[in-house]
C-alpha cells in the first residue's frame, strides 16, 4: 500500500497523525535493551539508582563513540567557529541550565517545564563567578570564550535524544516539509544533505556536539517524566508535585503502527541512505532497536 497525499489519508492514519502531533509521542516499536533505557510500562517506576546507572551507561557509550569518531572535543578560539558549533545550545542563566534546542526530541516539554519553574520563582542561591545577563534564556554563543568555559564547567547540561526515524515521522506529520507523501518527504531530506537540511531532521550529533559538550544527562524521549523528575531533584530545582504531567509515553500503539507503516513505504535505497545519514546518531545513542539500525550497512559506515 502506498501513502496517499496527506489530505487524503485514511481515517485511521489521520487520527494517528493527530494524536502523534498533539502528544509529540515516541515509543520504541520493540523494547530497548534494559541496560540503556528503562522499560516503557505505565507501572514501571524508575528508581534513582537505576536512573543514575542508565545515565552512566549512556554517557559511556557516547564517550566510546567520540573516541573513535574524531569529532571536535575542544572549544575553538575563533568567535565565528564557536558560533557555528554552539548554534543550537541554549542556556538559562537563572537556573544554571544548558540544553540543546532540537524540535521533537522532548525540548518542547522541557521548555514548558522551565516556564513552570519560572512561575514558581525557583532560583539557585549559589552565585556564579561570571556576570549574569538580564535575559534569563539565551544562546550560549552570545557569551565570550571565558564565560562559555565557565558555564560548561558549572551548568547542568542536558541532551534530549530521540530515535531519528521517529523524529522524521514527527516532522512529516507536523507539515514541516513540502512533500505530500512520506517517501517523497524522505527523499527531500536525503537530497538536502547534511549541510543544507533543516535542524528538524539533521542528526543530533551534528546539532548538539556531544563530543564537545560533556552533557551531565542524556534524556530519552518516551521516558521524560521519570527521568526529568530525578534530574531536576538532583539539580535542586524540583519540589513536591511541581513536575507536570507529560504525555510522551502514553500512546505507544500509535507510534508503533506509524513506524511500521511508514517504513514499509520507503524503497530499499532510501532505507540504506537513511541508515547512512543517521549513522552517527545510531552509534552514539541507544537506538539499537530503531528501524534504521536494522540495515546491515549501519554498523559498517559510521566509522568511515
Amino acid at each position: 500500500m502506498r501513502f496517499l497525499p496527506r489530505l487524503g489519508l485514511s481515517a485511521a492514519l489521520a487520527i494517528a497523525a493527530f494524536l502523534s502531533w498533539r502528544l509529540l509521542l515516541q515509543t520504541p516499536a520493540r523494547s530497548h535493551r534494559g541496560d540503556l533505557a528503562p522499560k516503557a510500562e505505565d507501572s514501571f517506576t524508575l528508581t534513582l539508582d537505576s536512573f543514575l546507572h542508565i545515565q552512566q551507561l549512556r554517557k559511556k557509550r557516547l564517550r566510546a563513540f567520540c573516541s573513535r569518531a574524531g569529532k571536535v572535543t575542544t572549544l575553538p578560539s575563533s568567535k565565528d567557529e564557536r558560533a557555528s558549533l554552539l548554534s543550537n545550545l541554549r542556556v538559562n542563566t537563572k537556573l544554571d541550565l544548558m540544553y540543546c534546542q532540537v524540535p521533537s526530541t522532548g525540548v518542547e516539554e522541557w521548555n514548558q517545564l522551565l516556564e513552570k519553574l519560572k512561575e514558581e520563582k525557583v532560583t539557585l542561591p549559589v552565585p556564579l563567578p561570571f556576570r549574569r545577563l538580564h535575559t534569563k534564556e539565551t544562546w550560549l554563543s552570545k557569551f565570550n570564550q571565558t564565560e562559555i568555559k565557565a558555564m560548561l564547567g558549572s551548568y547542568t547540561k542536558v541532551l534530549f535524544v530521540r530515535d531519528p526515524f521517529h523524529r522524521l515521522i514527527a516532522t512529516f506529520l507536523q507539515g514541516m516539509g513540502i512533500s505530500s507523501s512520506f517517501s517523497s518527504f524522505i527523499q527531500e531530506v536525503l537530497d538536502s544533505g547534511m549541510h543544507n537540511g533543516s535542524m528538524a531532521w539533521k542528526p543530533l550529533v551534528s546539532l548538539c556536539r556531544p563530543c564537545l559538550i560533556q552533557y551531565d544527562y542524556v534524556v530519552m524521549f518516551g521516558f521524560l517524566r521519570q527521568e526529568l523528575g530525578h534530574l531536576l531533584r538532583r539539580a535542586g530545582l524540583l519540589e513536591g508535585s511541581l513536575l507536570p504531567e507529560l504525555t510522551d509515553s502514553q500512546v505507544q500503539w500509535t507510534y508503533r503502527w506509524l513506524s511500521e507503516q511508514m517504513f514499509s513505504e520507503l524503497s530499499a535505497q532510501q532505507k540504506k541512505q537513511l541508515s547512512h545519514f543517521y549513522h552517527w546518531d545510531l552509534a552514539a545513542f541507544p537506538f539499537s532497536n530503531s528501524f534504521l539500525s536494522d540495515h546491515p550497512s549501519t554498523a559498517e559506515t559510521w566509522e568511515k
